[in-house]
């Protein structure tokens, strides 16, 4: 994901000026509470004005609460405003995911890739799990060293993008069409060694931005775009939210079409296309991709 040329510069300051403007409407409310207890005048007489007495800011004691920004914001907003590199993303692709994070955080979000924009991913899910999957151990140091909170697993792949026509003719196999843990499915493009948590978690949204696919030999999003729709559809009900970047690249085109079905897609902006898969589990007999696409092909 770091090896993407930055994004506009809008992105920066739209991020900075939202965080901003969340401190200041809670800085707002609270004052606005306080403001409007209403003063006793049962001991003043009439010729009396009432003395004021000014205090010091500080924080209320037993009817309310100091609120401070959560770090997760402050520290997403002291690095955005002092780094030059932003988010791989452009504004449109990020305002995408981030229509539904309004939605849904806070919630369970898997992102394939640990990158310049992961802070901001990790943020905007505030009070949720933010996971993150890198296939770069010394990046993974790198990254969490600077930011402690992000959580991240390091993994390997086995699949190289010279090979992805290959894995497409198996991906339409049988084996591959049918729905279950990916741990215990027998088609390839299933990825099954990963930690246990990967599989055991309910995700509600996960992004699909890793691992490299730029070149012949990199490893390739085959395998993590055929498994981020099987854990979607093996889910228990529901429904999870799956974005795909960089489909102007024929591996991500053609896999996200093909196994996260055109029949689910929500829309594409950009390079960054956005599907909604229901649970498969929680209605038996449900086609892989949807009926009515698969007739029109």
């Amino acid at each position: 994901m770091r090896t993407k040329s930055p994004s506009s510069v809008n992105l920066k300051v739209i991020f900075i000026g939202c965080s901003i403007l969340i401190f200041l409407i809670i800085f707002f409310a609270r004052s606005n509470i306080s403001s409007s207890k209403p003063i006793s005048k049962t001991n003043l007489s009439q010729e009396e004005e009432p003395t004021h007495h000014h205090k010091p800011d500080a924080c209320p004691t037993t009817t309310q609460q100091c609120t401070k920004m959560p770090l997760s914001l402050s520290d997403a907003l002291v690095h955005y405003v002092t780094s030059n590199v932003t988010p791989q993303q452009t504004f449109d692709e990020v305002s995408v995911s981030k229509r539904v994070l309004d939605k849904k955080s806070p919630c369970n979000f898997l992102v394939f890739g640990l990158g310049h924009d992961s802070l901001m991913w990790a943020s905007l899910n505030h009070g949720g799990r933010t996971l993150f999957i890198e296939e770069d151990k010394a990046w993974i140091a790198i990254v969490t060293k600077k930011f402690p909170n992000l959580e991240s697993y390091h993994v390997v792949y086995d699949t190289k993008v010279k090979d992805s026509d290959k894995l497409m003719e198996l991906g339409r196999s049988e084996e591959c069409r049918s729905v279950s843990d990916p741990r215990n499915s027998k088609c390839d493009l299933a990825l099954k060694d990963f930690p246990a948590d990967f599989y055991d978690t309910k995700w509600d949204l996960i992004m699909v931005d890793a691992p490299t696919g730029y070149h012949e030999e990199a490893p390739g999003r085959m395998s993590a775009i055929y498994t981020a729709g099987l854990l979607a559809r093996n889910r228990e009900d529901g429904e999870t939210d799956v974005f795909v970047h960089d489909v102007n690249r024929p591996v991500e085109d053609e896999f996200s079409a093909t196994f996260l079905c055109k029949g689910y897609m929500r829309e594409q902006n950009g390079r960054l296309r956005h599907f909604t898969i229901p649970s498969h589990r929680a209605r038996a007999g449900r086609p892989f991709c949807p009926v009515d696409v698969d007739r029109r092909r």
